[in-house]
C-alpha cells in the first residue's frame, strides 16, 4: 500500500497526520485516510497470470479510477491506493481507515461482495463505484454505506465535503458528464508502477455508436469527450519521470472523435520525437478504423502497435441484429479485408468475439475460428453474450422472458440463446476457445501475421 499525505503548500507528511485522524464534528476542518481497492482478477487469458512471473511483474495494467480518484481528493487527505492484484489486503489497516472505496467490473463482483463483507464485519464505513455498481444499483445492498453511479469527477469532492459535514447521501450521480477537460494527472507516483507490464492512460470517454449489447454509452454517453493535448502530454510526463515505456490507452473508442483525435496525436507524435520515443502505445478502437488512412498514419507515427477491435461474430446478420452497423458497411470492402488494412498499416489488430447472438445457431462455433484463422488474428478474446444491466439487449431480454436471473449461471451467461440450447452454446463456445489457443493453431495465426507480409506491408 502507497499513501501521502499533501499539505496546502505542496508538501508531503505522512504517519503524523494519523493523530489527526477522526471524523468531524461539525464545523472542524478533519483529515480523513481514505483506502481505495481495486480487486483482483480471476485468473484468466487476459490476465496473462502465468507470464507475470517470467517477465518479473505482478498484473498487467493498473486500473485508471484509482489514481484518477486520488487526484480528485483535497489534499488535506491521506490516501492509500490498493491493487489486490499486485498486493495482499491487509484488513487490520483497513479497519483504521475513515473510508474504504471499493471499485469494480462486472467480472470482480463476487470478489467486491467478499471484501465488503470483511469489511463491514470490522465497522468500516464503505463507498462503491465503478462500472458494476452503475448498472447494478442494488447489487451490494447494505453492504455500501454510499454508492456512485457513473463516472465520479464531481461527485466524489462534493461526497468528501459532505462527509465533512457529517451530512452524506447513500446514492450520489452526476447530473452532467464530466468535462475531460478538467481532468487532474493521475497520482501515478501512489501505484507500485514497477508491478504493472503497462500503465493505462485515458484519452477520452464516449462512443458515438449503438451497440446493443453494450453498456459504454450507458456509462459515457454517446458523445465523445476529450482531454486537452496538453493533459496528455503531462500525464506522459508523468509516466516518464516513473520509467514507464508501455502503455494501454484505455479509451473504449479511441477513434470516437476522429478529428479531435487527430489533433492530439499530431502532438503526442512530437513529444516522442522530442524524447526518443519512450513509450510504445495500444489501444481500443472501432473497425472504421480502417476507412480513415490519415487516422491510421498517425497512429503509427505516434507508436500504437496494436489495437483492440470488436468485429464480435462473422455472421452479419447478428451484427444488423445488435445495432453493431459501423462493422457492415462495405465502405473499404468486408469485414477481413479492412482487418487487413489496418494490419498493413502496421497496426496489429487483436478482437472481441461473440457467441450467442439470436441470429446464431450451431454453425457459428467454426465460423468464428475460419474468421480468425483467415485474419491472420493471433489474440481473440472470446466470449458468450451477456445482457448488461440497463443495456438494450437486457431490457429486450428481459421483456421476452430470456434471462437467467442467477447471478453466477452454470452456463456462464444470462442470456438463454433462440437458435442454440444452453448446453450447446456453452459447449461450442469452450470448444472455439480450445481449436484457437492450442499452439499449432495460435502460431499458425501468429506466424502468418507476423511473416506472411500481413503486418506494415
Amino acid at each position: 500500500m502507497r499513501e501521502l499525505v499533501m499539505t496546502t503548500d505542496g508538501g508531503t507528511a505522512t504517519e503524523e497526520a494519523s493523530a489527526m485522524r477522526r471524523r468531524p464534528t461539525g464545523g472542524e476542518i478533519a483529515v480523513a485516510r481514505i483506502a481505495l481497492i481495486n480487486p483482483r482478477f480471476d485468473v484468466s487469458f487476459w490476465g496473462h497470470d502465468h507470464v507475470m512471473p517470467i517477465v518479473g511483474k505482478r498484473a498487467n495494467t493498473p486500473v485508471a479510477a484509482l489514481p484518477l480518484l486520488a487526484a480528485l481528493t483535497p489534499q488535506r487527505h491521506v490516501v492509500t491506493l490498493i491493487d489486490e492484484n499486485v498486493e495482499p489486503l491487509d484488513y487490520e489497516v483497513l479497519a483504521g481507515m475513515d473510508i474504504v472505496g471499493v471499485t469494480g467490473m462486472s467480472v470482480q463482483r463476487a470478489r467486491m461482495k467478499e471484501i465488503l463483507r470483511e469489511l463491514k464485519q470490522r465497522g468500516c464505513f464503505t463507498v462503491v463505484g465503478g462500472p458494476w455498481v452503475t448498472v447494478q444499483e442494488d447489487y451490494f445492498g447494505e453492504l455500501a454505506d454510499v454508492i456512485f453511479v457513473g463516472e465520479a469527477e464531481d461527485t466524489w469532492p462534493a461526497f468528501l465535503e459532505d462527509w465533512q459535514e457529517r451530512q452524506w447521501n447513500q446514492r450520489y450521480e452526476q447530473q452532467t458528464k464530466s468535462d475531460m477537460t478538467r481532468v487532474p494527472t493521475p497520482r501515478f507516483d501512489l501505484l507500485k508502477m514497477d508491478e504493472y507490464l503497462y500503465a493505462s492512460l485515458q484519452i477520452s470517454r464516449g462512443c458515438p455508436f449503438t451497440c446493443e449489447f453494450c453498456d459504454i454509452i450507458v456509462t459515457f454517453g454517446r458523445l465523445p469527450r476529450l482531454k486537452t493535448s496538453a493533459q496528455v502530454l503531462a500525464e506522459l510526463d508523468s509516466l516518464r519521470v516513473l520509467h514507464v515505456h508501455q502503455v494501454f490507452i484505455v479509451d473504449d473508442n479511441f477513434i470516437g472523435n476522429k478529428q479531435a483525435i487527430k489533433g492530439v496525436l499530431r502532438d503526442v507524435i512530437q513529444y516522442q520525437e522530442r524524447y526518443g520515443y519512450p513509450f510504445t502505445f495500444f489501444t481500443e478502437a472501432t473497425l472504421d478504423l480502417a476507412e480513415d488512412d490519415e487516422l491510421m498514419r498517425l497512429m503509427t507515427d505516434a507508436n500504437i502497435e496494436a489495437v483492440f477491435i470488436g468485429i464480435e461474430t462473422p455472421n452479419e446478420a447478428a451484427l444488423k441484429e445488435t445495432k453493431k452497423h459501423q462493422n457492415v458497411r462495405p465502405v473499404k470492402g468486408s469485414m477481413l479485408e479492412r482487418i487487413q488494412r489496418v494490419q498493413r498499416a502496421g497496426i496489429e489488430v487483436t478482437c472481441g468475439m461473440i457467441v450467442g447472438f439470436d441470429h446464431d445457431d450451431a454453425t457459428i462455433f467454426q465460423a468464428q475460428r475460419e474468421f480468425l484463422t483467415d485474419g491472420h488474428i493471433p489474440h481473440a478474446m472470446v466470449g458468450m453474450l451477456y445482457a448488461i444491466p440497463k443495456t438494450p439487449l437486457h431490457a429486450r431480454l428481459t421483456r421476452e422472458g430470456r434471462l437467467d436471473p442467477a447471478d453466477e449461471s452454470e452456463f456462464g451467461t444470462n442470456v438463454i440463446p433462440l437458435h442454440l440450447s444452453r448446453d450447446q452454446l456453452r459447449e461450442g463456445y469452450i470448444s472455439v476457445m480450445h481449436a484457437l489457443y492450442e499452439a499449432p493453431a495460435y502460431f499458425e495465426r501468429a506466424e502468418a501475421l507476423l511473416f506472411g507480409g500481413y503486418l506494415g506491408q
